[in-house]
């Protein structure tokens, strides 16, 4: 199963909470709670309690359930949302990009969607080929001004004066 396929359409709407039908005492505390604070949200997911109100304030998630109008309580599909949404960043995707890819989660994974998801996969792997040819071309400045440095033949710091005026200067012979 393909990652666009293997996240349920429920990640785009919320869905009822299912109501528990036990009734003893004890059944608060033997029962997972259907509802997360935001803490635990946090724990579950590895995402910064900031990043996740965040991600609310863009309506990259949805607004949380606040029974009483107070405290926000998440449920399984904005786990499962915020785990996904945290791995397309992992992957280095924008949120635009992200924003799509749910989009494209909720479309029941069809022909068409799976095609534009390969689109969107493929230009990023574009912009990270083209990051890696722009760094390793830094990498060879760096490397090249630092050797000079440490030959002692100028009479000044290359890595200074490239960042001073974006000229090396370079020794004879």
């Amino acid at each position: 199963m393909n990652l666009i396929g293997s996240i349920w359409p429920s990640l785009i709407r919320k869905q009822a909470d299912p109501q528990s039908v036990a009734t003893t005492e004890a059944s608060p505390i033997l029962r997972t709670p259907s509802e997360i604070a935001i803490g635990e949200l946090s724990r579950r997911t590895q995402c910064n309690i900031e990043t996740i109100r965040y991600y609310e304030r863009i309506r990259l998630l949805p607004q949380p359930h606040r029974p009483g109008g107070r405290f926000r309580h998440y449920d399984g599909d904005d786990v499962a949302r915020l785990q996904f949404i945290r791995r397309a960043r992992q992957l280095g995707f924008t949120l635009d990009e992200v924003r799509a890819f749910m989009r494209l989660a909720g479309s029941d994974g069809d022909n068409d969607a799976c095609t534009e998801a390969r689109t969107l996969a493929a230009r990023h792997v574009a912009d990270i080929r083209a990051k890696i040819t722009d760094l390793q071309a830094m990498e060879r400045v760096l490397s090249d001004a630092i050797c000079e440095c440490e030959s002692g033949r100028q009479p000044k710091c290359p890595l200074i004066e490239f960042c001073r005026d974006g000229s090396r200067t370079t020794t004879a012979g």
